[in-house]
């Protein structure tokens, strides 16, 4: 029998309890031997809990039975995460893992340390949740040069953007409604709407394209705080969306880009139809093309489910499961991982009259004029273009507001 600890017991960690006793015998069947949970890390109380017995507050205690051979880590954040995953590494023991913010942040750190000790580490549930989006772009997709990727990958802020498009809301209101379900956090939904989730997922899948960690610090990132209802009904005008879009892609110069934010994504791309809390990812293979992973971003049993699938990986394999995920340290830049290929850009304006927009902003589409405002698409412009519009509209005594990207199809 296979002996596992988990470390957090919040809602993916007490998920994985759950997954593992009542799917036991498929697990059994699929790992080779039964897997039992012995030990649950947490420095809350629950001496109440029908599962008292399996808790303990010192991690040394997991540490020291050498029966324990895999670590769940469900903690979340770094501050204790990383040293307890680092520690567990150290001992022998494969951890898996769907704390995408350590990932983001020391995944090549880590990923070394588990190769150095012959385990390994595996985070499948870090992006996407229990849509299976990372194990087959390292096993099913090795054989392609992954050259961009184009994904829906924050549940909260696609739910958002759909009550917003489907039933007139402001941001404001969906996220209240957000909240009330349990999407977004009720005190600080930043992670959420600013973009900062995203971020850490798409520093993940690029560091899987590319071969070297991207580091999130270093990757633009814009949330929906901005969006309106009138700039959701504007894009349906040019037939298109407003998601957020996580996007990673490959440079002319042998570079990479990489960035999260707000973009019109027309309704030829099938990112254009993924609504409510579903995710997508859209990446692109030199020898298979387009393909596409769909399905629910988050949810206690989904994200558990793909834990757990990790931790039968790790039981079977061993020091085999790292070695496909292995991405190389990389030294953080400077600058960002900007891209200024110039695409379609639709902007917002304010104190200037609309018939004015073409001369400032160049060759484009008049999206709607509500006085005060107005909505413009141009043609063709790159952030040094944008950068002289926003000069030009300030002289005349206007403001630009917003600007979307067009997300190429």
């Amino acid at each position: 029998m296979a002996k596992i600890a988990i470390m957090g017991f919040g809602t993916v960690g007490s998920g994985v309890l759950e997954v593992c006793r009542r799917n036991a015998a498929s697990i059994a069947r699929r790992a080779g031997e039964p897997v039992e949970v012995k030990y649950i890390l947490d420095v809350r109380d629950f001496s109440d809990s029908p599962d008292a017995a399996l808790f303990t507050k010192d991690l040394d205690v997991i540490l020291a039975d050498p029966e324990i051979r895999v670590v769940v880590e469900t903690i979340g954040g770094t501050r204790f995460a990383y040293p307890y995953v680092r520690r567990c590494l150290e001992s022998g023991r494969s951890v898996c893992t769907s704390n995408k913010e350590m990932v983001a942040t020391y995944g090549a750190e880590l990923l070394a340390l588990a190769r150095e000790h012959g385990v390994a580490f595996l985070f499948e549930a870090s992006v996407g949740g229990g849509t299976p989006i990372i194990t087959p772009m390292h096993q099913c997709l090795a054989a392609n040069h992954i050259s961009e990727i184009q994904g829906i990958v924050n549940g909260t802020t696609n739910f958002m953007l759909t009550k917003m498009k489907r039933e007139g809301m402001d941001f404001a209101a969906a996220l209240k409604i957000a909240q009330q379900l349990g999407y977004a956090e009720t005190k600080d939904p930043g992670d959420d709407v600013d973009g900062r989730d995203a971020c850490r997922k798409i520093a993940i899948l690029g560091s899987l394209a590319c071969g070297h960690h991207l580091y999130p610090d270093n990757i633009p990132t814009r949330g929906i705080r901005d969006i309106t209802p009138e700039d959701i009904e504007a894009a349906e005008k040019l037939d298109c969306a407003v998601k957020l879009i996580a996007w990673y892609r490959e440079k002319p110069d042998n570079g990479v880009a990489a960035g999260v934010e707000p973009m019109l994504v027309p309704n030829s791309n099938q990112l254009a139809g993924v609504n409510d809390v579903f995710n997508a990812v859209l990446m692109k293979g030199d020898m298979l093309g387009d393909v596409v992973f769909y399905g629910k971003g988050a949810g206690k049993l989904p994200t558990a489910s793909a834990v757990v699938a990790d931790v039968i990986d790790a039981l079977k394999e061993g020091s085999k499961v790292h070695d496909s995920l292995f991405w190389k340290p990389a030294e953080k830049l400077d600058g960002m991982l900007s891209d200024d290929t110039p695409c379609a850009c639709y902007i917002r304006t304010s104190g200037v009259p609309a018939a004015m927009l073409s001369s400032v902003a160049g060759p484009g589409t008049l999206v709607s004029d509500h006085g005060d405002t107005a909505a413009y698409l141009i043609r063709s412009a790159s952030p040094a273009d944008l950068a002289l519009v926003k000069e030009k509209l300030s002289v005349l005594g206007g403001t630009l507001s917003l600007v979307l990207r067009m997300l190429s199809e």
